[in-house]
């Protein structure tokens, strides 16, 4: 049974292949524009930087370079039940200098159709194992991020030889170029 992680807490991922899971619905008020969400994640090092460009994987770049981390593509509406952008990830491929994996999810021209994270609601991150469909843990933001444009859901992390995840739900307000700013 999956565990549902609030704020902060940490939890053992416990399993070789997973897939991290994302989802989000657009509330009912519309701003006349469709709203576009993206995956986004950093591969880092034991400084929190990324290991090279290519260690960022988004819709631009759907794979790391060991091809540990294949990232699904992206959804351009949303629509529909269940995940709307998917990621495998197999720690038994992953580059050993990979130590932490940084999951963002942003509203692609946020600025210009005038759109933020208080206009999104249900969001979501999930990781299940890859083999066995089972869900791990879950961990639904329930903020209302009214003015930020990108949100920080979660961290997966290598401490002392076991990956874990963190629930992090941290926004800011200046899209994916602060978060590349960040960790290049």
């Amino acid at each position: 049974m999956a565990i549902n992680l609030q704020k902060g807490q940490r939890e053992n991922i416990n399993a070789p292949k997973f897939t991290v899971g994302l989802g989000w619905d657009i509330n009912n008020t519309s701003t006349g524009t469709a709203f576009d969400l993206d995956a986004s994640l950093f591969l880092l090092c034991e400084n929190k930087k990324l290991i090279s460009d290519n260690h960022f994987i988004f819709y631009n770049n759907l794979e790391s370079p060991d091809k540990a981390v294949i990232h699904s593509g992206d959804n351009l509406t949303g629509d529909g039940a269940g995940d709307d952008e998917q990621i495998k990830i197999d720690l038994t491929k992953i580059d050993p200098a990979v130590k932490e994996i940084t999951v963002v999810v942003t509203i692609h021209d946020a600025d210009s159709r005038r759109q933020n994270f208080g206009q999104v609601r249900n969001s979501f991150i999930r990781i299940f194992n890859t083999d066995t469909n089972e869900e791990i843990l879950k961990y639904e933001l329930d903020e209302d991020f009214s003015i930020e444009t990108a949100v920080e859901f979660g961290r997966i992390y290598n401490r002392n030889g076991e990956w874990k995840f963190e629930a992090v739900g941290s926004g800011q307000r200046e899209g994916l170029e602060k978060f590349v700013s960040i960790y290049q």
